[in-house]
């Protein structure tokens, strides 16, 4: 079985993602064959916190070039958002960057 650091990568900061906090919904970089019942344990288990619901998207990694001919490409990566439910505290990673 996984551990809860293996399944969560890192958070992602974006100003986008940093919008969701206000309504307690955070974004997070996981292992691409993690499922939600897995992050939802993870993050419960990590934060301390109650999950509502988990949401996650699949993200392709995008061609980039590095000169004329050798073109390279993006890892994949798998980002989950989750809600927590409104009695659950919040993450404390996330006050300071709002």
């Amino acid at each position: 079985m996984k551990n809860a650091y293996d399944i969560i990568k890192r958070p992602v900061i974006t100003e986008q993602s940093m919008e969701g906090v206000a309504d307690k919904k955070y974004v997070f970089m996981v292992d691409l064959e993690a499922d939600k019942t897995e992050i939802k344990a993870a993050v419960e288990e990590i934060f301390g916190v109650k999950v509502a619901k988990v949401n996650t998207v699949r993200m392709q990694g995008k061609v980039k070039r590095t000169g004329a001919y050798p073109a390279g490409r993006r890892a994949a990566y798998k980002k989950a958002v989750v809600t927590l439910t409104p009695d659950s505290k919040t993450i404390e990673f996330f006050e300071g960057m709002v």
